[in-house]
């Protein structure tokens, strides 16, 4: 994404960072006003770095942090354990609450008055999350944070979650709280303030920070809903990882495996804006708070609101080990359980296999379910190893094989295979009945789900029922000079709809006002053009994803330079039209 026109409003470095806001602050004074700098910040900052730097660089009559106005840990703690989930491990509640419910309501007045008793010429700046609710600002600085790189942090015990001092309890368990509590709740905050940030602060990289002012990031949001565009990839090491990614990706070749590929994960992903020389890194979950109805498409904002439901991202076992046995909880449970609207549906594209590779998808026939989770439990209480195959179909896998999951399907991706995992987006919904007997990164047994699994497991969907419902269900569409579409699914019960297009000239797509999302399944390189010459031509590598906003309308794509006399193929995802 290239937004030039607001050169002159970007900043970086600290020096350059901090004189702009003086300047904002010295306008105000100039003037013989007061002025009340917010800085908000977002979960997952070095903020006692970004504290130290601002308190000590910008003009001031006074610092206050908002630290004061909160209740004390122990309060918060008591008021979001009902949506933690108690000793779970893994699973909570979405919280609802909004970031007020965090603050002393005592102690925010106290802060609302101090920041408001100044008078003259005199400058007031109050720093750290919920800044916004403990005064009136003239300014607002903005400093924002990707989750993926939060979690990372996280992960390294350098930072702490909202309202907490947790810094260097277990990764997972902070990724929990932020999962459920801190994203949610700031996410609010962030949705209900954007219009209005004055800057954007990006430390992302923490010893190179940018600021951009508001106006001109909301701009570049808006151009870049108006073209093909693709969020920053981000990839984890996993216990069963493989090699592919790391020669595809180009990554670092030291790593012991990269077992995830997150290629379309809006979420957690980040979205690049260039300004002039200047490249700015903002969580991608922006554009879908700010530009939904155009992102999304109506029908779709309608159903889901400003969430993006489609993900895109890889699992390569290639060199590796088979994921874990599984299940994904059905739409009710999840409702119930989890307070989340949709759940995890989703399919396996098969980008590359070996000659042995395998799918497990669905229960051999007359399998008995009291005894497959009898065989769970013994193999789980160390009993010996459980016998997969006995009661779990194994599919032969090839490259462009489509296996279609939806949830209450048992499954497992084996070894020797590259996959393109096409789902709905809540990912952490996973429910493992068997990982092999092996531990996970941090040496100990990753965490089994047999009690969830047999609540949500479809006894039903055997191995006839499989074949006939869920393994490349291809569909011819449609076929032209140089093209041909077809339907690959999903499952009738799924949200998402796919299309595969082969070919070798000019293929046309169009939006329908709903957006799309595309990976190069086959091919060196492809360029997707506007018809009308709405967008600079985008190019696309073999196995990249690629978003295509609702409101961009037509577009086309073509094989290009190695490409070229050859026949490419993408495969296409976007939601079903709701007629309930």
């Amino acid at each position: 994404m290239r937004a030039v026109q607001f050169v002159e409003e970007c900043w970086r470095g600290w020096a350059g960072i901090i004189d702009q806001i003086n300047r904002e602050i010295d306008y105000r004074k100039d003037a013989g006003l007061s002025c009340v700098v917010a800085i908000e910040c977002y979960p997952g900052l070095y903020e006692e770095d970004l504290l130290d730097r601002l308190r000590n660089g910008l003009s001031h009559d006074r610092f206050l942090t908002t630290e004061a106005a909160f209740k004390s840990p122990e309060q918060i703690d008591a008021s979001i354990a009902p949506y933690l989930g108690g000793d779970d491990p893994i699973f909570g509640v979405l919280c609802p609450l909004s970031l007020d419910a965090f603050l002393d309501p005592q102690r925010r007045e106290r802060m609302q008055q101090e920041t408001s008793s100044l008078t003259g010429a005199r400058a007031t700046v109050v720093f750290g999350i919920g800044a916004l609710l403990v005064c009136k600002a003239d300014l607002i600085v903005y400093s924002d944070m990707p989750r993926w790189e939060g979690q990372l942090r996280q992960r390294r015990g350098e930072v702490s979650n909202l309202a907490a001092r947790n810094r260097g309890l277990k990764g997972s368990l902070q990724y929990k709280r932020s999962y459920f509590i801190d994203w949610r709740v700031c996410d609010r905050l962030k949705q209900d303030s954007m219009a209005r940030w004055d800057y954007i602060l990006d430390t992302t990289i923490a010893e190179d920070p940018k600021m951009v002012s508001g106006r001109a990031v909301r701009a570049a949001l808006q151009e870049t809903v108006r073209q093909p565009f693709r969020v920053v990839p981000y990839f984890d090491v996993a216990p069963w990882g493989g090699q592919w990614l790391k020669e595809v990706c180009d990554l670092d070749r030291s790593a012991p495996n990269f077992g995830w590929g997150f290629d379309c994960v809006p979420e957690e992903n980040s979205l690049l804006l260039q300004f002039g020389e200047t490249i700015v890194e903002v969580p991608s979950i922006n554009l879908v708070f700010q530009e939904p109805r155009a992102l999304l498409g109506d029908a779709v904002f309608d159903r889901f609101g400003a969430e993006f439901p489609i993900r895109f991202d890889f699992l390569d076992t290639m060199g590796g080990g088979n994921l874990s046995l599984q299940v994904h909880p059905l739409a009710s449970y999840a409702r119930e359980k989890f307070g989340i609207a949709y759940t995890q549906d989703e399919s396996y594209y098969i980008l590359e296999a070996g000659s042995d590779a395998t799918v497990y998808l669905g229960l051999k026939p007359n399998t008995d379910v009291d005894e497959l989770f009898y065989a769970l439990e013994e193999a789980q209480a160390g009993a010996g190893d459980f016998a997969a195959e006995q009661f779990v179909h194994q599919w032969p896998a090839k490259k462009h094989d489509h296996f279609l999951i939806p949830a209450g399907t048992i499954h497992c991706s084996g070894a020797e295979m590259v996959v393109l995992e096409i789902s709905a987006t809540p990912y952490i919904f996973t429910f493992k009945l068997w990982d092999w007997g092996r531990l996970g990164l941090d040496g100990l047994p990753r965490p089994i789900n047999l009690e969830r699994g047999r609540s949500v497991l479809q006894a039903d969907r055997d191995t006839r029922w499989v074949e006939e419902n869920l393994i490349n269900a291809v569909v011819p569409m449609g076929c032209g000079d140089g093209w041909r579409e077809e339907g690959t699914g999903l499952h009738a019960l799924e949200f998402i709809e796919t299309r595969r297009h082969w070919f070798s000239d000019i293929v046309a797509h169009d939006t329908q006002r709903t957006v799309n999302v595309l990976n190069l399944v086959q091919g060196d390189e492809v360029v997707v053009e506007s018809p009308s010459g709405a967008f600079v031509p985008f190019i696309v590598h073999y196995a990249e994803t690629f978003i295509v906003p609702a409101q961009v309308g037509a577009y086309t794509i073509r094989p290009h330079g190695l490409a070229v006399g050859t026949e490419c193929a993408t495969i296409k995802a976007y939601v079903r039209k709701f007629s309930g």
